[in-house]
């Protein structure tokens, strides 16, 4: 700054660099998470399927189920090891992606022997290369309390869904209170290690979408888990 600048020149100043500075802190912010994310499921992708399949199982199953009435094209978000792929309908085709390529190389051998796969793609769900409106349906499972933007990987969801299309989430959302939601807090200290975010409440996903809450499911066990499934807004599905 020079002596000759007004006062208003020098705020204007002030204000560039501090907006700028901010945006280098939330990228370097984002790409520690996406690191830690990354660390995470590199360790977990030898032992994933052993300790995951039978928890996850109804979640997968009920997401699996809705799309398989529908038609068209499918993007699976966080598609880890591709439990889901060998249940999807041969009359749609599906495209998964992963931020995790150990989890991705698991759900290229999987996929093998399916026809209906379009590809498997290490890919950031907050930071999708696919094309406004290409999918018919797009779903997530497990994956909201995991990444470190949910708002951004739904608005990427929703942007990439045609009018009228599905988005579904499956996910595990955080008691309001009781001994469960201590437990929550508690391990949430542990985000890291975990590679997941226990305590997640059910309103980061619904203060972020302009979209249709067509149907909540909650499912086994215990309740833990719930299936939302949107409509976004226009045209109608398979359009």
């Amino acid at each position: 700054m020079t002596s000759s600048e007004t006062l208003p020149d020098r705020l204007r100043k002030l204000k560039l660099w501090l907006q700028r500075r901010w945006n280098r802190i939330s990228r370097e912010a984002r790409h520690l998470d996406e690191t830690a994310v990354q660390t995470a499921y590199a360790r977990w992708a030898p032992y994933y399927d052993m300790v995951f399949r039978a928890p996850l199982y109804w979640g997968r199953h009920a997401a699996v189920k809705r799309i398989n009435a529908l038609e068209g094209h499918v993007l699976e978000a966080g598609i880890g090891t591709g439990m889901s792929l060998p249940h999807y309908g041969k009359h749609l085709t599906v495209t998964g992606i992963d931020l995790s390529e150990a989890m991705l190389e698991r759900a290229r051998i999987r996929s093998a022997d399916l026809g209906n796969i379009a590809g498997l793609i290490c890919m950031d769900a907050g930071n999708l290369s696919f094309p406004d409106d290409h999918f018919d349906i797009t779903v997530a499972m497990y994956v909201m309390p995991v990444v470190p933007d949910p708002a951004r990987v739904l608005r990427e969801l929703e942007r990439v869904t045609k009018p009228g299309g599905t988005v579904i989430l499956v996910n595990h959302f955080s008691a309001a209170h009781g001994p469960r939601a201590m437990v929550e807090r508690g391990l949430k200290r542990y985000a890291d290690r975990l590679g997941w975010n226990p305590e997640f409440p059910k309103s980061r996903v619904l203060r972020h979408t302009s979209m249709v809450l067509e149907d909540e499911e909650t499912l086994s066990p215990f309740g833990l888990f719930t299936l939302m499934s949107f409509r976004k807004a226009g045209g109608t599905p398979g359009d």
